[in-house]
């Protein structure tokens, strides 16, 4: 029983975490890429049939002979990283506390096809506000974990970790932190699991922020989602509803990776063996998206470097998680929690409605789906990947977003 109890206490601890990628998988993962087999040009002309050839052409060329892993993997390293198990299931996370000692502590959740790397470029302006535009007040000790599946985290070998666990998993480790008062943000399956985390209220948790906001009535929705016309009794009263309502139709009728996922995600075993298999579906999540990654390895950077989009996917190949990440969505059709739909949050709620998102929240939404909203403001730049793409915007919107709330 001693020894039992020891081996428990153990695994709930906080540990020290490291990793290392020797030169040899670099080395395969380079000799994969050259050896891609290519399939012909796309019949059309622009990206309606998916990644474009010469797009995930040119991704592989600087992969293979101008990219280097070693880079990022200093920046990564750069960070302390930590790992602790819930509920029977490692967590990695980085942790990094701000030199002042009155900061907000925050916990950021990546979505999917991302990861931690997402978040990197948020850890030095949020802990260190007065070398990047702000001020002391402005500061946040910053918890960044990998979800499980994901990066250095567990991958979950039975049913269950879907967002609402994780929200309670997160719950449970800012307890273990010590934090008695924190904020909650994210996007895409981040946006998700922070306002279940809202619904679920747990000690110490004053509020949230969300870029991509969980507003849509649920009638709404549910129509939507089916493909039927809207219900008679819904009314749309401003444009804003309206263009809101024409996005969701488009992107419901565009995510074939999301149904390929939240169906079959063990079909996706290619995922396992080529990189630039992995790589092409990654990079088709969403239009605007897309095409800002196309520009980006056609020479222009509008935010997004190539280097920034080949450090997310090398990442997941080197951790294997290409299939383990995807089961998420199966774990989310089996628990039914709508992507865009209103979750019941009661706590304060901030949103950033960035215009190249999935689909911009209307305030008037955003007010009946958060009775105690506390910010709303659209910004003039960004899509889906915000953090990551338009950084400096993003951090202005958490220190405002959440600064009642200090």
């Amino acid at each position: 029983m001693e020894i039992y109890m020891s081996a428990a206490l153990e695994a709930t601890t906080i540990r020290p975490f490291t990793f290392e990628f020797p030169d040899s998988e670099l080395e395969e993962l380079r000799r994969r890429i050259l050896a891609t087999r290519w399939p012909e040009k796309e019949t059309v002309a622009d990206q309606s049939q998916g990644t474009q050839l010469a797009t995930i052409k040119e991704l592989a060329r600087y992969w293979a002979e101008e990219y280097d892993w070693r880079k990022v993997e200093a920046r990564l390293k750069a960070v302390p990283h930590f790992i602790t198990e819930i509920d029977g299931l490692d967590i990695h996370f980085i942790h990094v506390r701000s030199k002042h000692e009155n900061a907000l502590p925050l916990i950021v959740t990546h979505g999917w096809p991302g990861s931690i790397i997402e978040q990197l470029k948020l850890i030095e302006p949020l802990t260190d506000p007065e070398a990047h535009g702000g001020s002391a007040e402005d500061a946040f000790h910053v918890v960044i974990p990998s979800m499980p599946g994901y990066g250095f985290s567990g991958k979950p070998t039975s049913t269950g970790w879907n967002p609402d666990r994780m929200a309670r998993a997160w719950g449970e480790l800012m307890k273990r932190l010590g934090y008695t008062k924190y904020a909650a943000q994210g996007g895409d399956w981040g946006a998700i699991v922070t306002d279940l985390m809202g619904v679920q209220e747990p000690e110490g948790l004053v509020g949230i922020h969300t870029n991509m906001a969980g507003v849509v009535p649920p009638a709404i929705e549910a129509a939507i989602a089916a493909g039927n016309p809207l219900p008679s009794d819904a009314v749309l009263a401003n444009d804003e509803e309206k263009a809101a309502v024409g996005q969701l139709n488009f992107v419901y009728r565009h995510v074939a990776y999301a149904y390929m996922m939240g169906s079959r995600p063990q079909s996706l075993t290619a995922f396992a063996d080529s990189p630039v298999g992995l790589a092409a579906f990654m990079l088709d999540h969403d239009r605007d998206s897309l095409d800002l990654i196309s520009r980006a390895f056609a020479g222009q950077n509008e935010g997004l470097t190539r280097d920034d989009v080949l450090d997310n996917i090398t990442l997941f190949w080197l951790t294997n998680t290409g299939v383990s990440a995807s089961r998420l969505y199966w774990e989310n059709t089996v628990a039914s929690i709508p992507f865009f739909g209103v979750k019941g949050v009661k706590l304060p709620v901030a949103v950033s409605v960035f215009p190249d998102e999935l689909y911009q929240a209307p305030k008037s939404w955003a007010e009946q789906a958060y009775p105690n909203l506390i910010h709303y403001n659209r910004l003039p730049k960004g899509g889906h990947f915000a953090a990551w793409e338009q950084t400096e915007l993003f951090v202005n919107e958490v220190r405002t977003g959440l600064r009642s709330l200090r």
